[in-house]
């Protein structure tokens, strides 16, 4: 009986009706699967933006009154000589950290994929301990490597005849001891990207390539490279996006917001948190964060243009 009725309701249904359902529950079931990342992107990532874009217009004190004075915080900060020289800061470190960081990473890649050593397995796992490595212990062990009187790397420039370097208080010695850090503690996590995708090649091509007469430079620099040029493409973008945001390293460096006397390593992270939770002008330090905005996304795209326009060599 109960089969005769639901054969019978089954029938009752057109069968157009069935499909039109079908077709907006597999339309519908995409957006439903993806809708959470992007409530979670606008509830912690576009509100706090706009807000900010909207704090930059006025003069916000957390415990006085909000006034509206348009475009005068961006005005004052191309003004201000402090900006300027965050700004530099910033790019120095992101350069002389990124692209080392990279070019290692892409070369222990390939050694890694090609060369037959013994615990591979150990080698690839170690690259992921300067990653989980804490920032403050690592702060800690480079501090004390490129101490002025007791450090590491001063006593290894004195065998070549090269005085104390007094990397703290120096423009470049701090850049260059801020990017060390940022790029040990990156590039095994770079170096793990690049190896995954060497290992998605068909060893085939390389074989055809040997057989050919293609040495290993030719072969890394014809094969391995264009294969890995979406990868190269991603680790870019991503590596300038986290490179311009830094925040953490020169802070534990020098202990302070401003990063030193003379402000020598003070990034625009830095100098936005001094601004605005230090001297507590939210509406400038909210100009900043626009301005840092406009810079990361400026550059970003800068760098992606000119990687996707690297065509490979055939």
């Amino acid at each position: 009986m109960t089969t005769t009725l639901s054969t019978r309701r089954a029938q009752a249904v057109p069968a157009g009706a069935t499909s039109v359902r079908q077709s907006i529950a597999e339309r519908i079931t995409p957006y439903a699967y993806i809708a959470p990342f992007f409530l979670i992107f606008a509830v912690f990532g576009l509100v706090p933006l706009l807000s900010t874009f909207y704090v930059a217009l006025f003069d916000w004190n957390p415990i006085g009154e909000h006034v509206f004075i348009g475009v005068d915080n961006f005005t004052r900060l191309f003004a201000d000589a402090r900006f300027w020289n965050a700004a530099w800061n910033t790019i120095s470190i992101w350069l002389l950290s990124t692209v080392p960081q990279l070019v290692v990473a892409l070369g222990l890649a390939h050694l890694l994929n090609h060369a037959r050593l013994r615990l591979a397995v150990f080698f690839r796992m170690s690259m992921m301990v300067p990653y989980i490595t804490s920032v403050a212990a690592t702060a800690i062990v480079f501090a004390q490597m490129f101490d002025r009187d007791f450090g590491l790397l001063n006593w290894l420039l004195g065998f070549a005849g090269v005085g104390p370097i007094d990397f703290k208080q120096s423009v470049l010695g701090s850049h260059v001891l801020i990017a060390a850090m940022v790029a040990w503690r990156w590039f095994g996590y770079t170096t793990l990207l690049y190896l995954a995708s060497l290992q998605a090649i068909p060893r085939a091509i390389y074989e055809a390539a040997a057989v050919d007469g293609a040495g290993g430079w030719k072969q890394f620099r014809h094969i391995s490279i264009p294969s890995l040029r979406p990868v190269i493409v991603f680790t870019i973008v991503t590596s300038t996006i986290g490179g311009l945001q830094i925040f953490t390293e020169p802070l534990l460096v020098s202990r302070s917001t401003t990063c030193g006397a003379v402000r020598q390593c003070q990034t625009l992270t830095l100098f936005l948190y001094e601004q605005g939770f230090g001297q507590y002008q939210f509406g400038y330090g909210a100009a900043i964060g626009v301005a840092l905005f406009v810079l990361v996304v400026g550059l970003a795209t800068v760098n992606y243009l000119l990687s996707t326009r690297i065509r490979p060599e055939r």
